[in-house]
């Protein structure tokens, strides 16, 4: 039996994507038990990429430098996003007993109709109104905590979100639209007289009354040790663009879960290297196939065997799609 259920409110005052990160990834690692954090923040002219996704696929990165904007990598699964200072991104963090994505949601739909928008959650992690995007959700689960983090697009430079977003041709025509800008929409379209402090301390209060608690509220603009520690992974190269090392086959296809790239080092006739890049809310699979493929003969069968041998891993769902509908009617 848990403990009566403690929150917290975090406000962060940086701008700085990886500072900001950093701290979330800080606030997973420190959760109790009994605890839920509802944490607030902003990135400055910023391209946050998804867990398993090619830094130099989804980004137009020499445009982004030049204006001087930053790109990172989030440890969630999930697409690219844009965040600017007309963007609000809320995360929350909780323990497994906690965690109740329906409640988080139930926190921002409950906040926005303070601002007469009536909006609800589509699809696989979106949140919409008029069918327009102005919410993209992803979700992580560690060994001590979750979290459940998303963007609010207030009113976001959409020309800049365009102009460093690299979006799939069959992303955007699975969504019958024409382009990245067509999909998504700022709340301030909807209600002109919105701004992000007022819908802060609407999603405060929507938080206390859904969990019906009095949360501490905390303010964080300095790094401890800890955060200074993670905010050199979130900063660093590696982290960020990953190694790209040149592969001899590239597959790629979209499935019910997301985009998928599948590329192939191939010496002899067996496979030596494998990465799979992914805008898929699952974060496991693409290091599981990785892991399965490597030393496998490039064969149809042994392929698909070697694939199958991972349904007890991950989704079955995800592995039968990823083998009936494409790997054999590839290979």
């Amino acid at each position: 039996m848990l403990n009566k259920l403690k929150a917290k409110v975090v406000y962060s005052n940086s701008y700085d994507p990886w500072f900001n990160l950093a701290l979330e990834e800080y606030l997973l690692n420190s959760i109790s038990e009994d605890e839920v954090i509802f944490y607030l923040w902003q990135n400055q002219n910023t391209v946050v990429i998804g867990n398993n996704q090619n830094s130099w696929k989804e980004c137009r990165i020499d445009e982004l430098n030049s204006d001087d904007g930053k790109l990172v990598r989030r440890l969630s699964g999930g697409g690219a996003v844009f965040h600017d200072l007309g963007n609000l991104n809320f995360t929350f963090l909780a323990s497994n007993d906690n965690f109740d994505i329906n409640k988080q949601l139930h926190v921002i739909l409950h906040a926005l109709k303070d601002f007469g928008i009536n909006a609800e959650f589509s699809g696989r992690n979106d949140i919409e109104v008029f069918g327009k995007k102005f919410s993209g959700n992803a979700f992580y689960y560690g060994d001590k905590g979750n979290y459940h983090h998303g963007t609010l697009l207030v009113d976001v430079n959409m020309s800049k979100l365009s102009k460093y977003l690299k979006v799939s041709e069959s992303k955007i025509k699975s969504k019958g639209i024409d382009s990245v800008k067509a999909r998504v929409i700022n709340l301030k379209e909807i209600n002109p007289l919105l701004i992000i402090e007022d819908l802060k301390t609407s999603l405060v209060r929507s938080f206390c009354e859904v969990y019906s608690v009095s949360p501490e509220e905390y303010v964080v603009d300095e790094s401890t040790e800890e955060i200074k520690e993670l905010y050199e992974k979130y900063s660093s190269w590696n982290f960020i663009y990953g190694e790209s090392p040149e592969f001899d086959i590239e597959y790629e296809n979209r499935f019910s879960f997301g985009n998928v790239q599948l590329c192939l080092k191939v010496n002899n006739g067996t496979i030596t290297q494998c990465k799979v890049f992914t805008d898929a809310l699952d974060t496991i699979f693409p290091t599981i196939i990785e892991t399965a493929l490597k030393g496998v003969p490039f064969q149809k069968e042994a392929i698909i065997k070697a694939i199958q041998n991972t349904q007890s891993k991950t989704s079955s769902s995800i592995i039968e799609e990823f083998i009936i509908k494409w790997i054999g009617n590839l290979i």
